[in-house]
């Protein structure tokens, strides 16, 4: 009955402030208010999981096959993915929706990465299941024994969130170690390989390559090269094998044939010749805290 009343009342109340409305030419056509209220809803809710993380270290065997997806004009790049190779395998355990891939730093696609493996995060979204250690060491075994063998893994485990903060800390102060084949225009003498392997923490400029301008900031950045080995190949002295450390983020093919002089000192420019980079592998890569 109280409510009959409200109702009334509250017409009555619309009807008056209506007509107050259209004298004042203010008026417009609305819905009418209760008509909301009268109307079906549809309550829809949505559930998913935190993102779960699983960590561990890879491979890449194969100077055809990029670290993530490449894909242009529709084509692919490369014979196939460290990403696509390890969240194939690692997404179908959790049940999950999606995966993304993270990794310490990145190597082209023609680089071989080697040594005790890169460091990499694998994120998985909406995960409806959390494999066990031995479903792990299950797909580990699967990928480095798949016929091709592009890629290789260990370490894979499940960690916490926390772990993604201090990889990216490591990140920032890791050490890379590389062998690359080069070769130069003159034979290579033993005041070369002397001269070399005596630099220690050699300070280099490089200007943002050429051959990657089109994707990032034109800027000059100083990087280390911590030390340097020469290794001779028996029956040309144009070629040679030179192993060295570098502070995180140094272009090693820059370093090695000068970039048109975007970086300086380079190989070429200490030796007094020209240098070509032939092959590249990276043969650790060393954390903060490893």
């Amino acid at each position: 009955m109280r409510l009959k009343v409200f109702l009334k009342q509250r017409m009555r109340h619309e009807r008056k402030k209506r007509r107050t409305d259209e004298e004042n030419g203010s008026y417009c056509m609305s819905e009418n208010p209760f008509e909301k209220v009268y109307e079906p809803c549809i309550l829809s809710v949505h559930c998913s999981k935190m993102p779960i993380l699983f960590s561990g270290r890879y491979f890449k065997y194969s100077r055809n096959v990029s670290q993530s997806r490449w894909i242009i004009d529709d084509e692919r790049m490369g014979e196939a993915s460290v990403e696509e190779i390890i969240g194939g395998n690692i997404l179908p355990a959790c049940l999950g929706d999606s995966y993304k891939f993270h990794a310490a730093g990145r190597e082209d696609i023609d680089v071989r990465m080697l040594g005790s493996g890169r460091p990499f995060l694998m994120e998985v979204q909406n995960s409806r299941k959390c494999p066990s250690q031995q479903s792990l060491t299950e797909i580990e075994e699967k990928i480095n024994n798949s016929e091709k063998k592009l890629v290789g893994v260990k370490d894979l485990k499940f960690i916490g969130s926390e772990c993604w903060a201090m990889m990216r800390e490591g990140e920032a102060e890791k050490q890379k170690q590389y062998a690359a084949l080069v070769w130069i225009s003159r034979p290579l003498e033993e005041k070369d390989c002397n001269s070399i392997s005596s630099m220690k923490e050699l300070k280099i400029l490089q200007k943002t390559p050429i051959r990657v301008l089109h994707r990032r900031s034109p800027l000059e950045r100083e990087r280390t090269i911590h030390w340097m080995k020469v290794e001779k190949i028996k029956g040309n002295a144009h070629y040679f094998l030179v192993h060295l450390c570098t502070q995180a983020g140094t272009y090693i093919k820059e370093f090695v044939h000068g970039d048109l002089g975007r970086t300086t000192p380079s190989m070429g420019s200490i030796l007094g010749c020209r240098a070509e980079i032939i092959q590249l592998d990276v043969t650790d890569v060393k954390m903060g805290d490893s």
